[in-house]
């Protein structure tokens, strides 16, 4: 731990940045998840629907800096690319 009032109070905020940023992937993961199960089912309004959310949340993570913006348009070009193959 550290000595110095400033680099005490780094740690503590990048935990809660951590916690945040761990939450908002957390989210993420899980909404490409319900994707690929809407994809899986083979259900096209389900699917829609949750393609829409997905690309969202992707959009929401990425201008908050949790993923680079590079890696959010890879990840919903792959989304869509799946969506218009069903």
């Amino acid at each position: 731990m550290p000595n110095i009032k400033s680099a005490k109070k780094r740690v503590l905020v990048a935990e809660v940045r951590r916690q945040r940023n761990a939450a908002a992937k957390s989210q993420m993961k899980t909404e490409l998840k319900k994707y690929a199960a809407a994809v899986e089912s083979g259900d096209k309004a389900a699917a829609q629907t949750q393609l829409v959310q997905a690309v969202k949340v992707l959009d929401k993570t990425a201008s908050k800096g949790v993923i680079h913006k590079n890696l959010a348009a890879r990840k919903k070009s792959a989304l869509y690319r799946s969506f218009n193959q069903m």
